[in-house]
């Protein structure tokens, strides 16, 4: 059980607080994020920035880099490396990610440096918002490790194409030159025991638009619908929020039924620091039935006394077992068809 708490616990994104940097150099070479956690930004591209894996038969490490990073730059002013693809070298079932950050000899980067990271797979449609790709892991400056669920695990195929897209900062008055983003991997290859798929559930009050909102000063409240299309169990959930949050809850509308309330940690200034997570594994699961009505809903308190733009997100995150996964697992597009989020 203790190893499920700590898989649902990595789900919470690290929620950097949610500072409002001036408009950058327009002149610059500009890159578009249009994924789950940017929006539609626009940056300069770092250049250089390469995607590196080594394989020892249980385990992939993923290597990012090199990232120049100069102190005292927020992330709008900072050049982002350009969207990377990774190309799965095993058909099998991923287990976990454990990321980190490292400088050029080795030495560990702190994690606050890193706004964040999430991976994409361009192959498969997210099973509750088929116009994006499956968010398949995500992390910020936290760098959390998503342990192992014995049993579990989220299959692949060889030659599926997992877009990494990663965002950095450097709030700190400590320059890098050369920092390095790794993410080890352990796998179960398709030759050994099977495993049962579980699959990301991301659900957003945005529904299926973009996840970040603006986030009007005072108390403000923003709800969403998902409609589930499978029967099957949710492991557990945990929240994505920014700062000023109060609580993200998740119900079943069709069963009139809460699902979890999740009450946001703030600091005195109202930063975020943490948000909770309710796990079902003990209970075998948390049954949804397809035609499911799913209902979010983010309560915010904007003390700033203005509007903060993309300041807010509310985001209940969460592993799905589906009763059919052969249903589910049809969702598999061979080439990259699935629009970018």
């Amino acid at each position: 059980m203790g190893k499920t708490m700590l898989l649902l616990s990595a789900f919470l994104f690290a929620a950097a607080a949610a500072a409002q940097e001036k408009p950058h150099d327009m002149d610059h070479m500009q890159h578009s994020h249009d994924g789950f956690m940017q929006g539609h930004m626009h940056h300069a591209v770092a250049k250089g920035v390469l995607l590196e894996q080594s394989d020892d038969g249980q385990k992939i490490t993923l290597r990012i880099g090199p990232m120049k990073l100069p102190a005292h730059t927020g992330h709008m002013k900072m050049p982002q490396p350009a969207d990377l693809t990774w190309k799965v070298p095993i058909s099998g079932w991923l287990l976990a990610y454990h990321p980190r950050l490292v400088d050029a000899s080795g030495g560990a980067v702190p994690g606050i440096v890193l706004h964040h990271v999430a991976f994409w797979n361009e192959n498969r449609p997210d099973f509750l918002c088929p116009n994006k790709e499956e968010h398949i892991f995500g992390a910020g400056g936290e760098l959390t490790d998503w342990a192992e669920i014995p049993g579990f695990g989220y299959r692949i195929e060889q030659g599926d194409r997992i877009r990494v897209e990663t965002m950095i900062h450097n709030p700190t008055a400590t320059s890098y030159d050369a920092a390095y983003l790794e993410v080890t991997i352990p796998y179960r290859n398709a030759k050994g025991a099977p495993l049962k798929s579980v699959y990301p559930a991301w659900m957003d009050v945005t529904a299926c638009g973009h996840s970040g909102y603006n986030l009007p000063a005072g108390p403000s409240e923003k709800s969403g619908n998902v409609t589930v299309t499978y029967d099957g169990v949710l492991l557990g959930v945990g929240g994505h929020m920014h700062d000023y949050a109060k609580q993200i809850t998740l119900e079943d509308a069709t069963q009139k039924a809460t699902v979890a309330t999740l009450d946001a940690k703030l600091d005195e200034k109202g930063q975020l620091i943490a948000m909770p997570i309710k796990t079902f594994f003990e209970q075998g699961g948390y049954k949804l039935a397809a035609g499911d009505q799913l209902k979010i809903t983010a309560t915010y308190n904007n003390t700033t006394g203005k509007l903060l733009p993309d300041g807010a997100m509310g985001i209940v995150v969460g592993y799905f077992v589906p009763s059919d996964d052969a249903a589910i697992a049809r969702l598999r597009r061979k080439s990259a068809s699935v629009a970018k989020n």
